[in-house]
């Protein structure tokens, strides 16, 4: 008996669900290989489920109710575990504990014996304690909502998954409208989600969900929104900004200027001296180092400072080609590319996907630029990919899919220092199979573009 479509998304949301419980069990031990296996089998699952959401045009309601109770049973597993005891969440707490006793978190060092007594348990262990917050006004401002609602690493984690399911609710109102709801689930099943959000907690996550809006509303021509919303996204974290050019001509200048004052006014409370603080931002710069393969290579040519710069660089060069391609944003208005017509078995033949989304929630101009900005830089942790997980949703993006699961080598590095090796560069072997897996396939890709036949233009909706 053939197997459906649906029965195969059942059948890996089942193994997802079993390798990430798994995984969750031996979070105590990341990187380890109780840990590692069942995270890579998780993210094989992911990749299996991928083809069949880009090859199947639709999928019923029930496969995607199903697919999203299978997700929200892993994300409890998560939660219920602790996060990790250096995890930045602990950072999140101490940041937004400071604020609400009246003290500058991007002044104040954790390991000053002068606030030792304002510490808690959970932290009193954090991460690098000899340097104040490197977080934007916006994620400080966060961290003080929620930690004054409780004051918890677990409060903080709840606030996360609140926003992940925010998201999937924006997608799922997207999707829907275009009959493809099912692609919710590319962005709800991605082993990432449960690891960084649910068991972790990290902030990018809110910031994915601001640029989400910033999205939705430039799509929709509701311009004031969309500029606040990327200023908000910034101020959270800063990798956005290489997206400005996308705004170009789509936004009024005066809706402009109302994000900058309001990203301004999120630096009022925590102005110095008149100065807009950045903490230990340019200690980040100069000196952190992890998957940075491209900067590693430069790094001995060039100082940190400048190729931070021509990290910047060339997201935003990538935003403004991207930008040059589209005289105006709009749902009715994409070409069908020719990974989307190769998603089968190679066949050229018209993509489930060619009228499915809005070409802004496919990632095309969204992930792209700042997956090629964080190529660039000087730190690429795995939950750095959070910010492009909502708009992974079309074959256009399918390079940055799977690298978002090549990256789950790297989580060795947590297992080496546990077994007391000092934190350093990650041994070769990692960054072989993270980005070599990523190299083979874009040139398969390139390849079968060379061979392929004209790609056919999508039908304008009626």
């Amino acid at each position: 008996m053939k197997i459906t479509p649906a029965w195969r998304v059942y059948i890996l949301g089942a193994t997802l669900c079993v390798a990430l419980t798994i995984c969750s069990r031996n979070f105590g031990d990341r990187g380890g290989p109780y840990f590692m296996a069942s995270l890579t089998l998780a993210g094989i699952s992911y990749l299996l489920a991928i083809r069949e959401f880009f090859a199947t045009p639709r999928f019923s309601r029930r496969v995607v109710v199903i697919g999203l109770v299978l997700a929200a049973g892993w994300h409890i597993e998560f939660l219920r575990v602790p996060s990790g005891a250096d995890d930045d969440i602990h950072r999140y707490v101490w940041d937004g504990r400071l604020q609400r006793l009246g003290y500058n978190p991007y002044l104040v060092v954790p390991s000053d014996p002068a606030v030792k007594g304002l510490h808690t348990p959970e932290t009193r262990n954090l991460n690098n304690p000899d340097l104040p917050s490197p977080y934007p006004a916006g994620a400080q401002l966060f961290f003080r909502a929620v930690t004054a609602i409780q004051e918890s690493t677990f409060a903080l984690k709840i606030a996360f998954v609140v926003c992940e399911l925010a998201i999937i609710l924006v997608l799922l109102d997207l999707l829907r409208r275009k009959q493809a709801a099912h692609l919710v689930l590319a962005f709800a099943w991605n082993p990432l989600l449960a690891v960084e959000v649910a068991g972790s907690g990290h902030i990018d996550i809110v910031g994915a969900l601001l640029l989400l809006v910033s999205a939705v509303a430039l799509v929709r021509r509701r311009r004031a929104t969309a500029a606040v919303g990327l200023g908000l996204a910034i101020a959270v974290k800063l990798l956005p900004v290489v997206l400005v050019p996308l705004y170009w001509k789509r936004v009024r200048i005066r809706d402009a200027a109302l994000a900058a004052a309001v990203v301004g006014l999120l630096y009022v409370p925590f102005l110095n001296h008149g100065r807009i603080p950045i903490g230990s931002l340019g200690t980040y710069v100069q000196s952190f180092r992890f998957n940075g393969p491209v900067f590693a290579a430069l790094h001995r040519v060039a100082p940190p400072q400048l190729l931070a710069g021509l990290a910047v660089l060339v997201g935003l060069v990538t935003a403004t080609w991207l930008r040059s391609r589209e005289s105006e944003l709009s749902p009715d208005q994409r070409t069908l590319t020719t990974e989307d017509t190769e998603l089968h078995r190679g066949n050229t033949v018209a993509s489930p996907l060619c009228n499915s989304v809005p070409s802004v929630v496919q990632g095309f101009e969204f992930a792209w630029p700042m997956a090629a900005s964080l190529l660039c830089a000087p730190v690429v942790f795995p939950w750095y990919l959070l910010g492009l997980l909502p708009f992974l949703t079309s074959a256009s993006t399918l390079l940055i899919i799977l690298w978002t699961v090549s990256i789950i080598p790297t989580y060795v590095q947590w297992h080496l220092r546990a077994s007391g090796r000092p934190w350093g560069s990650l041994p070769g072997w990692v960054m072989l199979v993270e980005y070599g897996i990523v190299a083979i396939v874009a040139s398969i890709i390139a390849l079968r573009r060379r061979v392929s036949r004209p790609a056919l233009p999508c039908q304008a909706d009626q």
